[in-house]
């Protein structure tokens, strides 16, 4: 087995025990039995659990904005692009009654290692740009009102997985999206 390849099962089984359990719940004895590997190897590749939640957080800012950039990128219009947004959300959600893995993290900021906040804090402004550009291609022209709204469906998206989660019915997630879309905040 290739080193690249123990690499990225760590990273991958690391990933769905975040996102199920959070950061406290990412155990480097547990990973290693998830991975079939000993304890002391997954220290190889991440010499401590704030530089595995770090690279962690990166990737998934990384791979989720290759993702929505693609949507762009393929011409969909704007309102088409919020809605692929959210299933996104509901997704992760239908997975297993799993978070972001970035949301589940940012419950936990005050006991994140610095490495990994910073990696958090990327993901949300990320959202916060990608959205702002879709809302701007909507029309709103006031760069304030683009950004302040931008933020505001970030939350409401990531809040409403929350109580979706807590319930373990999707369909709650599903109805708060709906209500937004309806109220106006999500176009």
């Amino acid at each position: 087995m290739a080193a690249g390849d123990t690499r990225e099962r760590i990273m991958a089984a690391a990933r769905l025990t975040v996102q199920d359990r959070g950061y406290s719940g990412l155990s480097f004895r547990e990973l290693a039995k998830d991975v079939g590997i000993k304890s002391a190897s997954i220290h190889h590749y991440f010499p401590t659990k704030g530089e595995l939640g770090g690279a962690l957080a990166d990737r998934y800012t990384s791979d989720f904005a290759e993702y929505l950039d693609g949507l762009l990128a393929d011409g969909l219009d704007p309102r088409t692009c919020l809605v692929r947004y959210t299933d996104v959300f509901r997704d992760t959600l239908r997975n297993d009654n799993r978070m972001c893995l970035a949301g589940i993290m940012a419950a936990e900021h005050k006991e994140l290692p610095d490495e990994v906040r910073t990696e958090v804090v990327k993901f949300g402004a990320m959202n916060e740009d990608w959205i702002a550009r879709v809302l701007a291609k909507i029309g709103t022209t006031d760069p304030d009102a683009v950004r302040h709204r931008a933020r505001a469906i970030f939350a409401a998206v990531e809040g409403a997985q929350l109580v979706a989660r807590s319930r373990g019915d999707v369909s709650i997630y599903e109805g708060i999206v709906a209500t937004y879309r309806g109220s106006g905040l999500i176009p």
